[in-house]
């Protein structure tokens, strides 16, 4: 009988692999070898991050190509009239509204500031259990233009709504975290993997519930702190990397995962 962190192990080491990077959105950053670039396609790809991955990675092709795929360069030297061709950008609820913003807030803040890694770390420290307050900071800051829609806010989540906050911790996972694998990116440096909260969707948070490392019964940011706690005493130093292991097992393993547990006798 294999105990649980034996599980998450082997998951995590099975999906934590190159192989996993073409199916998954994470392939657009992966594209390019900029840190800037890879910075704003990677939040961009992350706050659409929902739906089909194959609409998801083609909606985020069809931003590359309209930034004429150079994404900081356009950034940096668009013109008004330059916007006008994302007017017809749209996925799901995201409209050409929060799509022009996110162009206002990344043009104001990258003439300003080399790396969208300040944007977080600037509200934490290395003291700083978690990045809990770089979340509700980031928001505040990306939020603070006069002219801020207040429909583009359920796009950009914090905890101090109680959000989950997915989208967000999956992408500051792929600018944290560094290992072997090469799947994540590890760029930035004033975040430490350890302060990391899991990305929990509704696929993580099943497989979660049923492996015994979650209770609450909300999807919301407590549950977050709770599962994120319980994987940090398994890997205090970096907790998230058993993403790969509950998301693969909730939406990549071709077993069920009821058949995943009884094989592993976790019954």
């Amino acid at each position: 009988m294999e105990s649980l962190e034996d599980v998450l192990n082997h998951f995590a080491n099975k999906f934590n692999a190159k192989t996993f990077i073409h199916k998954d959105p994470i392939q657009i950053p992966h594209s390019f070898s900029k840190l800037q670039d890879i910075e704003i396609m990677g939040f961009w790809v992350a706050m659409l991050a929902w739906g089909q991955r194959v609409t998801i990675i083609n909606k985020a092709k069809e931003l590359v190509h309209l930034m004429g795929g150079t994404p900081h360069e356009f950034i940096l030297n668009h013109s008004e009239e330059d916007r006008k061709a994302f007017l017809n950008f749209k996925h799901r609820t995201f409209q050409a509204t929060d799509t022009l913003y996110f162009l206002e807030f990344f043009q104001q803040y990258y003439r300003k500031h080399s790396s969208l890694e300040d944007a977080f770390s600037q509200f934490i420290g290395p003291e700083s259990s978690t990045i809990e307050d770089a979340l509700i900071g980031f928001h505040e800051l990306f939020f603070s233009l006069p002219n801020a829609p207040k429909r583009t806010r359920k796009h950009v989540s914090t905890p101090a709504r109680k959000s989950s906050c997915k989208r967000l911790n999956m992408f500051l996972r792929w600018m944290v975290r560094k290992d072997e694998k090469g799947v994540d990116f590890g760029l930035w440096q004033k975040i430490h993997p350890r302060q990391l909260m899991i990305p929990l969707d509704v696929h993580v948070d099943r497989v979660a519930r049923r492996l015994g490392l979650l209770e609450r019964k909300q999807t919301d940011w407590l549950a977050v702190k709770e599962l994120s706690d319980k994987l940090r005493s398994i890997d205090p130093e970096d907790p998230v990397r058993f993403d790969f292991a509950l998301f693969g097992m909730g939406i990549l393993e071709e077993k069920p995962l009821e058949v995943i547990i009884q094989s592993f006798g976790l019954d």
